[in-house]
């Protein structure tokens, strides 16, 4: 088995949290504006390099910006990402105000994370059928090759499972009012 087996499913796992992070469950996480790129003096920035993102409140953000002169391009860069939240400019910071999820809503989020669990999934099988071949390829004594095949079986049962939690949690967090 190779080596960095473990390590590819590890990533996709990885992947897997950051997608869930940006699924929105009602209430305010400084995640939610990964990804969001400000036109800075020229050059698109990270908002989180140019301002303080805080969570005063469970459905609020406020960020505030080290230089004032970027509140414009802030605001401007929340408004062109589509996260369907309207920015509120006080002149000092920006102020982020997550609505409550309805129902449809709630379930809407649900079968996305599914989405998002079954595409992980699917990424792991690829890489237990690309170790298995890789395996298959080595012509190993049979008992051996059984052993191999059996250790990657058991690592992808296992992140498998890891991907299963991840989404109910998800789940629960999203359907929780």
């Amino acid at each position: 088995m190779d080596l960095n087996t473990e390590n590819r499913m590890l990533k996709v796992i990885e992947n897997l949290d950051n997608r869930l992070l940006s699924i929105r469950a009602g209430r305010a996480n400084p995640s939610m504006l990964n990804g969001i790129m400000v036109d800075y003096y020229g050059s698109l920035t990270p908002l989180n390099s140019i301002a303080n993102v805080t969570v005063p409140e469970a459905r609020q953000l406020f960020i505030k910006p080290f230089d004032k002169s970027a509140l414009k391009n802030i605001e401007k860069a929340i408004n062109e990402s589509n996260i369907g939240i309207a920015p509120n400019n006080n002149g000092e910071m920006i102020i982020l105000t997550v609505p409550e999820l309805n129902e449809e809503r709630r379930k809407e989020y649900v079968k996305q994370a599914k989405s998002i669990g079954e595409e992980a999934k699917i990424a792991l099988r690829n890489i237990r059928q690309e170790d298995n071949d890789k395996i298959k390829k080595e012509e190993l004594p049979e008992d051996e090759e059984k052993l191999y095949l059996e250790d990657v079986q058991e690592l992808i049962n296992k992140y498998n499972k890891v991907v299963d939690d991840k989404v109910k949690e998800k789940e629960t967090e999203l359907l929780k009012i």
